[in-house]
């Protein structure tokens, strides 16, 4: 098999996209941290459930739009829920599933971090590019994902935006 190398046009945007990659989840980590004592995956369960109707999403589906094994989100939603942000109940549709419930405590914390959140990221990424160069990220993204998520499981959470 013949190996397709990178141009070095190819490789200096994979490069740079690797460094994004890895620097841009620290910076928002750290915002919220600092500014709202949340993980950045706890503030992306909030707000997944804070999207949902009656704020409320059936755990395997909050798993799958966050990305996340069931194991990995029943951890931080037991902490969420320790905290009185979230909580959890049988699912009235089906008593062997469990729902996840973004609570009022819950919802004014999401209102309380957004605007922190929404700052950096405007500050890192947004305010970076110019309006065609957004429309552009958001094309690239579109396409990279069809290559990553084939199933089209994360990009249809992501479509409505």
């Amino acid at each position: 098999m013949d190996t397709r190398w990178l141009t070095p046009d190819e490789l200096g945007a994979w490069v740079r996209l690797v460094a994004v990659v890895e620097l841009l989840p620290g910076v928002l980590e750290s915002q919220l941290r600092r500014d709202a004592d949340l993980s950045h995956f706890e503030y992306y369960v909030l707000a997944m459930l804070s999207e949902a109707p009656e704020r409320t999403l059936r755990m395997t589906t909050l798993a799958q739009t966050t990305n996340a094994t069931l194991a990995r989100l029943s951890h931080v939603v037991q902490r969420l829920e320790g905290r009185g942000l979230v909580e959890r109940f049988p699912c009235p549709q089906d008593r062997r599933a469990t729902n996840a419930r973004l609570t009022p405590a819950g919802w004014e914390k999401v209102e309380a971090s957004a605007p922190g959140h929404v700052a950096t990221v405007r500050a890192n990424v947004i305010d970076a590019l110019t309006p065609e160069q957004v429309t552009q990220l958001s094309a690239i993204a579109e396409a990279v994902l069809g290559r990553l998520d084939p199933d089209g499981r994360l990009a249809a959470v992501h479509r409505r935006q």
